[in-house]
């Protein structure tokens, strides 16, 4: 039995010799039909060269570093003018608020209190058309809290440098927005100075010489109207005098829809320094729908007792209360009253729009006698009250447009007879 075993284990470790030599040939066969041929040599025994696919190019061989120093990556050079255009190359990151994470509200608590939001030079603006209005004029942004990250990645990605980005729940800037229906992200800004904004090129191209003043005006949703007519009718500058609502409060910034970053606003001016905003030469008038009742007031007259507007429109009225007849004339500047419609803009001019509570102050109406200025009425239908405010500002400013308008006209038809 054992010859014949033996025998076997000889056969057997023969086949598995064969099977091996077989399977390396096979697998070479197979490396060898992966592989480009570099020469072909033909039955005539001419030999053609194979160029290389593009994908096929030899590697380079790369040098083994002789030294610590020379292994180290360099960092990429770039061109100091060269714009990012991307997270990655501008390197940006972004934190994810936590459960008990107050970051926002903290930030919320300060900009939506008008003494820490001018304390701390802070403004909230809200929604992706009026962060992107910002940050094309020039707004320098602090802070953005975003519920989804493509909300800032549409932003210029050269303008959040070095500022903070920070995800949170949709619920709560939900529960901090001001919108009915919230965008998702909100921007936290230092207060814009006009003086270092950029104002669109079309918007400076169609400035005319026409001030706003804002004249005791308190309500937001108003003010936000009156911003949006300023910039549409091209006012240069638009001045809130000390008693106006803050023009950066966030209903007053919704209801401008983006009018902050097309005209110039400066807020908290005394009546002493107005004068020093305005252009020179220019003429103060006073839009005054109780000019009419004034006028009646100053000479005696009761016939037109019908267009008297109510007292408590002119906010002095009363202190004038507590005067006698021939004082109260003398203490009231004399203004002559003039429609809105005839001409007032011959020289460079300044609108002044009173709040509908308390009516233009008695400040206006000396700053106006001073300049040379009037008071402009808008006649209504007998037995209705003043109009809104934010409807007198846009009837007087696009009016002042108008006239404006038609001299430009005037001159260069003079221009193109001569």
């Amino acid at each position: 039995m054992a010859a014949p075993a033996k025998g076997m284990w000889c056969s057997l470790g023969s086949l598995l010799r064969v099977v091996q030599t077989r399977d390396l040939d096979a697998r070479r066969w197979v490396r060898a039909l992966r592989r480009s041929p570099v020469r072909v040599l033909s039955p005539s025994g001419q030999v053609e060269e194979q160029k290389r696919a593009p994908d096929k190019q030899p590697r380079k061989v790369v040098p083994k570093a002789s030294s610590q120093g020379q292994r180290q990556k360099q960092p990429l050079e770039t061109s100091p003018s060269q714009t990012p255009h991307t997270w990655e190359e501008a390197g940006l990151r972004y934190d994810k608020a936590f459960p008990g994470d107050r970051r926002l509200s903290s930030v919320m608590t300060i900009v939506k209190s008008r003494p820490f939001r001018e304390k701390q030079g802070k403004i909230l603006l809200e929604g992706r058309r009026l962060i992107a209005d910002a940050l094309k004029a020039g707004a320098v942004p602090k802070a953005f809290f975003f519920s989804r990250l493509e909300y800032v990645k549409e932003l210029p990605v050269d303008k959040l440098k070095d500022v903070s980005l920070i995800k949170v729940k949709f619920e709560d800037i939900k529960d901090w927005s001001d919108l009915v229906t919230p965008q998702g992200i909100m921007g936290i800004f230092a207060k814009p100075d006009p003086v270092k904004m950029t104002y669109p090129e079309t918007q400076l191209h169609h400035t005319l010489p026409l001030v706003l003043i804002c004249d005791n005006l308190r309500d937001p949703g108003n003010l936000g109207t009156i911003l949006r007519s300023a910039a549409g009718a091209g006012c240069s500058k638009v001045l809130l005098t000390k008693g106006c609502v803050d023009a950066w409060e966030p209903k007053v910034l919704r209801a401008g829809m983006g009018a902050h970053f097309q005209v110039p606003i400066v807020n908290n001016v005394e009546w002493e320094t107005v004068p020093n905003h305005l252009p020179p030469d220019t003429r103060v008038y006073v839009a005054d729908n109780c000019g009419h009742y004034a006028q009646v007031q100053m000479s005696d007259k009761t016939g037109d007792r019908d267009w008297a507007c109510d007292p408590r429109f002119l906010k002095f009225h009363k202190y004038e209360e507590d005067l006698d007849t021939k004082t109260r004339k003398d203490w009231l500047p004399k203004l002559e009253v003039q429609s809105y419609d005839l001409d007032w803009t011959e020289a460079p001019a300044a609108v002044v729009i009173g709040g509908e509570t308390h009516g233009v102050s008695l400040e206006s109406l000396q700053l106006a006698e001073s300049t040379g200025g009037k008071r402009l009425l808008i006649p209504v239908v007998p037995g209705v009250d003043s109009l809104n405010s934010a409807m007198a500002a846009s009837i007087l400013l696009f009016e002042g447009k108008r006239q404006l308008r038609i001299k430009v006209e005037d001159l260069s038809r003079d221009r193109s007879y001569h």
